[in-house]
């Protein structure tokens, strides 16, 4: 493996995620790709691959089930699936999204199946899963950080906007049941958010997202 290390001298930060979410991002959406230029079903090529991966197969495939893969979906929307394992902590994401005229994505429904070993307290198992959700959409489909001369141009939630509630889509999450010692559950929810949404998209449109937010001029 190589790759270029890019310093553009502007200092950053750590994000929700760390640097699984763009590593899942540049990864889980090439998956998606060589999936379409082999005339491949996304899931099955993902869980083909998988054959040693058994931890990753089932929540690959409880995702998948629980979404309805395959199955018909309304009118101009379609899906996307990622995956992503966080230090021992797997979460597959099956996104439903639209995108309109104007190249405005919509995201009405994702799904996600974790396996973080015992689940001690699964409510909040499931409100990390929905609270990764959340903030990985804001980042995916809504608010950036430019730098002009410098500096940064937003300062506050005028200019950088945020995921609202009427935007946020139906989540379901589900664990996968296990009687292995606990794994993280913090951050794992936010990786694999932009790329199942990314990759409904492309489903929906035929262009390949490459930056982060997406913008509607880029799918027009």
């Amino acid at each position: 493996m190589e790759y270029i290390h890019d310093n553009p001298g502007v200092p950053v930060g750590l994000w929700r995620g760390v640097a699984n979410t763009r590593n899942a991002f540049v990864v889980e959406s090439f998956v998606d790709e060589i999936a379409a230029a082999a005339g491949k079903d996304p899931y099955r090529m993902r869980y083909d691959l998988l054959k040693n991966e058994p931890k990753l197969r089932a929540v690959l495939e409880l995702a998948a089930t629980k979404a309805g893969w395959g199955k018909p979906l309304p009118s101009g929307a379609h899906r996307g699936i990622a995956l992503d394992d966080f230090d021992g902590t797997p979460v597959a994401m099956v996104a439903e999204a639209s995108v309109n005229a104007k190249g405005k994505v919509k995201v009405h429904r994702i799904v996600a199946a974790v396996d973080c070993g015992t689940a001690i307290n699964p409510k909040i198992v499931e409100a990390q899963i929905s609270g990764g959700i959340a903030f990985g959409l804001t980042g995916t489909i809504k608010g950036a950080i430019t730098i002009k001369d410098g500096q940064a141009e937003q300062s506050n939630f005028h200019d950088f906007p945020v995921l609202r509630m009427d935007e946020m889509p139906e989540v379901e999450v589900y664990i996968v049941p296990s009687t292995a010692a606990p794994t993280g559950i913090g951050e794992v929810g936010v990786p694999p958010v932009a790329p199942a949404v990314a990759n409904a998209v492309a489903a929906a449109t035929g262009k390949r997202v490459r930056t982060l937010p997406i913008r509607p001029e880029d799918l027009v």
